[in-house]
C-alpha cells in the first residue's frame, strides 16, 4: 500500500464541474493576489509596505525559511518571538518585545491548521499601532469561532498547495485600504512545464496510491524527462521544497491551478481531514506522543504531527514501508534566535499523512506501521 505525502489529482478534478459555484475563503476574498508561491506574495508584500532601515518585524522563531528569507529580501529587519511546544507564542514574551522594539509589523503563524490566540496578538497590535499579518499556509480551510483564519490582521497569505490537489498557487489577501505599490505589480505567466509536470507528479499520486507498482514505474518515467529537460536548462519553478529564489518572485499562478480549484468540493476536503484526525488519533492515543490531540470546531489539519526522538530515522523507516512521513521544518542550528521550545519541535516532528485523497484503511495502515515500528517518543 502507498500513501503520498500529498493530495493527488483524480481525473474529475481536470474538468470544471462547479464552475459558477461559490468557493470558500480565501479563494473568493474581494482583495487578493495571486502568486505562483506563497513566498512571493510576502515578499511583494514586504516591498510595498516600504519598512524603513530602523523599522522591524517581529515574527515567531518556529518559521519554514521561505518566510522568513522572503522577508529579509525585501529589506525588513525580524526580530524573533518564541513559539512553545503547543505551537502557540509565548505571549508574555510577545507582550514585552513588543513594548521593547515598537515593530512596524507582527508577523504571526497559524500552525498545521489550529489558530493562534488572535484576539490577544490584535489587541497588542491594535495598542502598539503594528501592523499584522497573517500566515495561512498550513491553514487553509480553518476557521475559529466561526471566523476563517486569515481574516483578522491586515493582510493574510495562503498555500494552496499544501491542502489542495493544484500544481502551484500563493495567495496574498488585504483587508486594509489598498498599497499602490502592490496593486500595481505586474506578472509573469507561470511556465507551462511548471504547471504541467506538477499536474503529472499529483495525477501519478493517485494512480500510485490505486496501483503501487504501476505508479511507481510512471514515477521513474516522468524523472527521467525532468532529468532531461533540466539538461536542456528548461525553466522550471520548483514547488514543494524550502529554498528563497528572487528571481521566482513575480511568477503567477498557473492557469490551471485556477481551472482545478473550481471543480474541489471543499466541504468534503474538510471532512475527510477532520475524520482522518480522528481515526489516527483513536489508533496511537497512548502509545504514541502527540503534537496535538484536540480537534476544535472548525480546523482543518494539514497532518498529524507525533513526536519521535528520530525523525530522520521514524521518516526512513516509513518511506521504506511507502508512507510518505515528511520531516517537519529540520533543526538550524545556526540560528541563536530560535528559543528551545522551537528547537525541540524542529528536532522531533514527524507528519504523517492524512489528507483528503487518504481512504480510512490507509490511515489504519500508517498506525499499524508506526505502532509496528515503534519509534522512540521524544523526550518530554
Amino acid at each position: 500500500m502507498y500513501v503520498s505525502s500529498w493530495p493527488g489529482l483524480a481525473l474529475r478534478e481536470f474538468f470544471p464541474s462547479r464552475a459558477g459555484s461559490e468557493m470558500p475563503y480565501p479563494l473568493n476574498a474581494a482583495h487578493r493576489h495571486s502568486f505562483c508561491v506563497a513566498r512571493s506574495g510576502i515578499y511583494h508584500l514586504f516591498q510595498a509596505l516600504r519598512l524603513k532601515p530602523e523599522e522591524t518585524v517581529l515574527a515567531p522563531d518556529y518559521y519554514s525559511g521561505n518566510e522568513i528569507a522572503a522577508i529579509r529580501a525585501a529589506g525588513a529587519s525580524v526580530v524573533h518571538y518564541p513559539i512553545r511546544r503547543n505551537l502557540e507564542p509565548d505571549l508574555d514574551a510577545l507582550s514585552r518585545i513588543v513594548k521593547r522594539t515598537s515593530p512596524r509589523v507582527v508577523y504571526v503563524i497559524h500552525y498545521l491548521g489550529w489558530p493562534q490566540p488572535m484576539e490577544e496578538i490584535e489587541y497588542l497590535c491594535r495598542r502598539s499601532g503594528a501592523i499584522l499579518i497573517e500566515d495561512c499556509a498550513l491553514s487553509l480551510l480553518s476557521q475559529c469561532d466561526g471566523r476563517w483564519l486569515g481574516t483578522t490582521g491586515d493582510y493574510s497569505v495562503f498555500c494552496l498547495y499544501k491542502t489542495l490537489p493544484v500544481p502551484n498557487g500563493g495567495l496574498l489577501i488585504r483587508n486594509n485600504p489598498a498599497l499602490p505599490d502592490l496593486d500595481l505589480s505586474v506578472l509573469e505567466r507561470c511556465p507551462a512545464l511548471t504547471a504541467a509536470g506538477r499536474s503529472v507528479e499529483l495525477a501519478f499520486e493517485t494512480l500510485r496510491s490505486r496501483a503501487n507498482a504501476a505508479g511507481k514505474a510512471l514515477f521513474v518515467m516522468k524523472q527521467t524527462i525532468g532529468m532531461t529537460l533540466r539538461a536542456a536548462r528548461v525553466r522550471q519553478v520548483p514547488i514543494g521544497k524550502i529554498g528563497w529564489n528572487i528571481a521566482h518572485v513575480n511568477i503567477a499562478m498557473s492557469v490551471f491551478s485556477d481551472r482545478v480549484m473550481r471543480t474541489l468540493d471543499y466541504d468534503l476536503i474538510r471532512e475527510r481531514r477532520r475524520n482522518n484526525f480522528l481515526l489516527m488519533r483513536q489508533r496511537l492515543e497512548g502509545r504514541v506522543r502527540m503534537l496535538r490531540q484536540d480537534l476544535k470546531e472548525g480546523v482543518c489539519p494539514l497532518f498529524f504531527p507525533i513526536l519521535v526522538r528520530d525523525k530522520h530515522a521514524a521518516a526512513r523507516a516509513l518511506w521504506q514501508r511507502d508512507i510518505g512521513a515528511v520531516e517537519f521544518w529540520n533543526d538550524r542550528q545556526d540560528n541563536p534566535a530560535i528559543g528551545p521550545d522551537a528547537r525541540y519541535l524542529r528536532k522531533h516532528v514527524l507528519e504523517l499523512p492524512i489528507h483528503q485523497g487518504v481512504t480510512s484503511s490507509q490511515v489504519e495502515y500508517i498506525a499499524e506501521e508506526v505502532l509496528r515500528l515503534q519509534p522512540e517518543p521524544a523526550p518530554c
